[in-house]
This record gives structure tokens, C-alpha cells and sequence, in this order.
């Protein structure tokens, strides 16, 4: 892939910045998911509890279920025997919603809370680094655009007029200001180069700075 393509500098010291904090970036990041993976499995231990819960309650009140089921068969007495066996069933079946409960409410919570302890430090500096990366992009995109233009190389030159030290400026010529007035290439160039290494971007290949 094309270097213009890339939301990266071109020139070292600033491709290197980039690289260090993309390096951050991402180990800020990295931290704040195993965070919130932690808080999501100490909730989650709840959930696991009332899994437990259900199943277990779920196999008394089928056990009892089954025995109130064999004692309705005892002669005489079937009937009183096996009404206590199925109403304690009931009782099971109901601890058994009651972990269900508590299973489906703790997985929700422990996503919930893992989301809300991870999201808002990784978004406090990831948006920040992405919007200034975006930006950085889209104003590379523009000088390189501009660059292969005539008329884009004077306009740069007039951005590193209005916008680059007096002492860079007149690094490129001791007039600069004139310079660009009697459309003096070589000194349109040079400028021109001061605002594409300011935006991060190295020199085409067809350009040969020159300082006056």
C-alpha cells in the first residue's frame, strides 16, 4: 500500500511519535479490556451460583416429583403421603426460577459493568487519538494533492508564509514574501516544502529544494 494511503507521516521524527503513541494508545487500551474482563468475571461468579442453584433445585423437585408420583400408588394412604412430596416439588421449582433469576440478572450485570469500568477510559483517549489521526490524514491527503499541482505548490507556499518561523522562511530566501510574489520557483518550491514537512509528509521524489 501506497505511503499517501497510510494515516502516517512520512518524515522520521514524526512517523516515530505516531508509532510511540499508537504504542500507548493500544496498551491503554489492552489494560482497560483486561480490567473489565476481571470485573465481568467477579460478577459473573454470581451468575454461576444461581446455575447451581436452578440445576440443583431443578433435580430435588423432579426427585420429589417422582417420589410423591410412587407414594400416590401406596393403598389407603397414598394420597396424604403424596401430597407433602409434591408440594415440597413446587417449592423446589420455584428456588429453581429463583436461580434462573439470578443467573440471567448477573450475566446482564457483569456485561453491563464490565462495559461501564472499561468504556469510558478507553474512549476518554482513544476518540482523542483517533480524531487527531483522522485529521492528520485528511490534511497529509490534502498537501499531497496539492503538491502535484503548480497552483497547489504556490498555495502551500502561501500556508508557510502565513504560518512557518521568520527564521525557516528565510532559510528558503532572504525575501521570501517577494519571492512568492515574482512566482519564483525555486523559492515557491522551498516554502512549498516547509508546510509539506509540517504536515508530516517528506518530499516528492521530482523535487529538488534549493535555498536561496
Amino acid at each position: 500500500m501506497r505511503s499517501r494511503f497510510l494515516p502516517y507521516a512520512t518524515t522520521p521524527g514524526r512517523l516515530i511519535a505516531q508509532v510511540f503513541s499508537d504504542l500507548l494508545v493500544a496498551s491503554w487500551i489492552t489494560v482497560w479490556v483486561l480490567v473489565g474482563l476481571a470485573v465481568h468475571s467477579a460478577v459473573a461468579t454470581i451468575a454461576e451460583v444461581g446455575r447451581q442453584v436452578k440445576d440443583g433445585a431443578t433435580g430435588i423437585s423432579d426427585n420429589l416429583h417422582s417420589a410423591g408420583d410412587s407414594a400416590h400408588k401406596i393403598p389407603l394412604v397414598g394420597d396424604t403421603v403424596s401430597k407433602p412430596l409434591r408440594a415440597a416439588s413446587e417449592y423446589a421449582l420455584d428456588l429453581a426460577g429463583a436461580g434462573d433469576n439470578l443467573d440471567t440478572t448477573a450475566s446482564w450485570l457483569a456485561v453491563l459493568l464490565g462495559v461501564a469500568v472499561a468504556a469510558p477510559p478507553i474512549l476518554a483517549i482513544g476518540m482523542p487519538w483517533l480524531f487527531l489521526r483522522i485529521r492528520f490524514f485528511r490534511r497529509k491527503w490534502t498537501v499531497i494533492m496539492l503538491a502535484r499541482t503548480p497552483a497547489g505548490e504556490q498555495l502551500l507556499a502561501l500556508r508557510a508564509l502565513a504560518n512557518r518561523p521568520l527564521r525557516r522562511l528565510t532559510e528558503v530566501s532572504f525575501d521570501p514574501v517577494g519571492a512568492w510574489r515574482r512566482e519564483d520557483p525555486y523559492a515557491i518550491r522551498g516554502l512549498a516544502a516547509l508546510e509539506l514537512r509540517s504536515a508530516g509528509v517528506g518530499l516528492p521524489r521530482a523535487w529538488r529544494p534549493s535555498a536561496r
